[in-house]
C-alpha cells in the first residue's frame, strides 16, 4: 500500500495502469478457475459415470480433459471454436485451454527469473508482465475470430457456385437432402470449408430436419449471402415452389450484389488514393517549386 502511495506522489501512471491490469487478470484468472470448478463438482452430484475413467484412455488425455474441465466451459465450446475458424481436426481440442494457462504461466516464470538475474524491481518488471498476459489470454481468441471473419466471407463469396450445382443436381431428379450428400463429396476438390458445412448441414437433417439445419447453418455463418438462402430455401420447402427456379435466381441475385459491392469498392478507391497522392506527389512538388524563390528571397 506505501509503494501505491509513493507511486501516486510520483505520478507513474503507466507502472499504475500495469499494476491495476495485472491485478484484474489475475482477479479474472482465479474467478474463472475458482466458478468451473464448483460447476464441475455440481455437475458430478448428477452424473453417474465419469467418462474419462475408461481403461483405454490414455493418461496425458484424462489429464487434458481434467484441467480442460477447469479452465473452460466444455470440450464441446472449444471444438465448435476450432470448427468456426476453419479448423475441423478437433482431436486434440481439448488440449488449447491447458496449453493457454501453461504457456501463461511459464511466461511469468521467465520474466520474474530474468528479471532477477538483471536485478530487476518488481515495478519495472509490472509492464511486461501485464502485456504478457494480454498476449496470451487475448492473442489466441483474436486469431480464431479473424479466421472466423475470413472463412464466414469464403463461404459467401463460393455460394453462388454451390447454387448452380444445387439446381442442376434438383433438376435431374435429386431431393435437396439428396444433392447436399452428393455434393458433399464432389465440392471437397473445389472447397473444402464449403465441403464441412454441407456435411455438417445435411448430418444434422437427417437428425432434426431440413429446416432446423438450415438455421443452425445461418447461426454458424450469419451473412447476408447465407440468411438469402436459408430464407428462400425455407420458403420454397414451405410453399412448394419450385426448388430449381429459386436455386438459379438466388445465385443470379448473390453475383449482382457482390459485383455491386466490388463496384463500390473501385469508386472508393480513388477517394482513397487522393490521400496519399496530396501528402507524397502534390506537398512534395509545391515544395521542390516554391523552395528557390523562398530561398532567393531569403538572400
Amino acid at each position: 500500500m506505501q509503494n501505491i502511495l509513493m507511486l501516486l506522489q510520483q505520478g507513474n501512471i503507466p507502472v499504475l495502469v500495469s499494476l491495476f491490469t495485472l491485478l484484474i487478470s489475475f482477479a479474472i484468472f482465479v474467478y474463472v478457475f475458482a466458478e468451473q470448478y464448483r460447476r464441475k463438482r455440481t455437475i458430478k452430484r448428477f452424473v453417474v459415470g465419469d467418462a474419462t475413467g475408461d481403461a483405454q484412455t490414455k493418461r496425458f488425455e484424462v489429464v487434458g480433459k481434467y484441467l480442460t474441465d477447469l479452465f473452460a466451459a466444455s470440450d464441446i465450446d472449444v471444438s465448435d471454436k476450432l470448427i468456426a475458424a476453419g479448423l475441423y481436426d478437433t482431436r486434440f481440442a481439448y488440449l488449447l485451454m491447458p496449453a493457454k494457462y501453461i504457456v501463461m504461466i511459464v511466461g511469468l516464470i521467465v520474466i520474474g527469473v530474468v528479471g532477477i538475474k538483471l536485478e530487476r524491481s518488481m515495478l519495472d518488471l509490472l509492464p511486461l508482465l501485464a502485456l504478457w498476459l494480454l498476449v496470451v489470454i487475448l492473442l489466441p481468441d483474436m486469431y480464431l475470430a479473424a479466421r472466423k471473419k475470413r472463412l464466414q466471407k469464403k463461404i459467401s463469396n463460393h455460394l453462388p457456385y454451390l447454387l448452380d450445382l444445387m439446381g442442376v443436381c434438383v433438376q435431374t431428379g435429386m431431393t435437396i437432402e439428396a444433392a447436399m450428400g452428393y455434393l458433399t463429396q464432389e465440392m471437397v476438390g473445389f472447397d473444402r470449408d464449403l465441403a464441412y458445412m454441407l456435411k455438417r448441414t445435411n448430418e444434422r437433417a437427417q437428425i432434426v430436419g431440413l429446416e432446423r439445419a438450415l438455421d443452425e447453418l445461418y447461426k454458424r455463418v450469419p451473412t447476408t449471402e447465407v440468411r438469402s438462402f436459408v430464407m428462400t430455401l425455407t420458403q420454397s420447402l414451405q410453399y412448394g415452389s419450385s426448388i430449381y427456379t429459386v436455386l438459379t435466381t438466388l445465385a443470379v441475385d448473390i453475383r449482382e450484389v457482390q459485383m455491386l459491392g466490388v463496384e463500390e469498392k473501385i469508386g472508393k478507391l480513388s477517394a482513397k488514393m487522393s490521400i496519399p497522392l496530396i501528402l507524397f506527389i502534390m506537398i512534395p512538388i509545391v515544395i521542390l517549386i516554391a523552395a528557390p524563390g523562398v530561398m532567393r528571397m531569403m538572400n
